[in-house]
């Protein structure tokens, strides 16, 4: 299985109307610049995403109060950062496919790639200053921030060869969970959650987070010539080293379940639970 090219949305069964409503605003928000050079490329990123990371900043607000259009501003600028750091990890990795398509830099060039990424940070800032509030912006900014440590951190341990779980794990937390956690977390600010329930919000996120990527690289270790397909040729035995990732899995999981036992139960907090499933390995 190679989860770049997974064809459908596994979250559509479920949450199909919340990622309809994503859908619809990402389409609005991209229909503003719709005379931009970079209008049809975007629209070419954006196309087949599975949008977790809004869904979770939606269902995260609708935990305390409602998603109303800001809400839902919020949702397309987390989702364009997703958008963004996949148009450039893909030429970073040299990816040859991604969701069944040509990956951004084989379509359109490096050089279009390159500036769709700027324009992309572009959009971020122009909703973030829409959305008037200080907070939810450096919640953007740092996580736009450590994504980019999270590269730089994996290309120096993968060239030193010396990679250990702990630097996996700081790696994959900084790369992909950040995004989840500054879902969750602004999801709940805007919902008007308590200090401390945003606090376990943004636990929620960044376990689920850890997790998810857990799981993709387990499913998906022989794609990828990172951190993870490093300690399993570097292990004498490579099942201590998947035995070692699916107890870490279940761990990771097991926090973010846990993180919800702090929010209002309801039909949001069941959404994100639900969510967790996804993390989990079916035979």
């Amino acid at each position: 299985m190679d989860r770049k090219n997974v064809v459908g949305n596994p979250l559509l069964k479920t949450y199909a109307p919340h990622i309809t409503r994503i859908d619809e605003a990402l389409a609005t928000e991209m229909g503003t610049h719709a005379g931009s050079e970079f209008h049809e490329p975007l629209l070419y990123s954006l196309d087949g995403g599975k949008r977790i990371r809004p869904l979770i900043l939606t269902l995260s607000a609708e935990c305390f109060g409602e998603a109303d259009e800001n809400v839902m501003s919020a949702a397309c600028a987390v989702e364009l950062l997703h958008t963004e750091s996949i148009i450039h990890d893909d030429i970073i990795d040299n990816e040859m496919l991604r969701r069944q398509r040509e990956p951004f830099h084989r379509k359109y060039g490096y050089y279009t790639s390159v500036l769709s990424g700027d324009f992309v940070l572009g959009l971020i800032l122009s909703i973030s200053s829409r959305l008037d509030n200080a907070r939810i912006t450096a919640d953007l900014a740092r996580t736009a921030m450590l994504m980019s440590e999270g590269e730089m951190m994996e290309n120096r341990v993968v060239e030193g060869e010396d990679a250990t779980f702990e630097d996996y794990i700081k790696t994959i937390h900084y790369k992909t969970a950040t995004a989840f956690e500054a879902a969750a977390k602004i999801g709940a600010i805007m919902g008007g959650g308590s200090e401390k329930q945003i606090d376990h919000t943004a636990r929620y996120g960044r376990n689920i987070g850890i997790a998810y990527q857990i799981r993709d690289d387990l499913l998906d270790w022989k794609n990828e010539d990172k951190i993870f397909n490093m300690l399993v040729r570097r292990s004498a035995d490579p099942r201590d080293v998947f035995d070692e990732m699916e107890e870490m899995l279940k761990y990771y999981s097991g926090l973010a379940r846990e993180a919800l036992l702090y929010i209002p139960s309801g039909e949001a907090r069941a959404g994100l639970e639900g969510l967790i499933g996804f993390t989990v390995l079916k035979a």
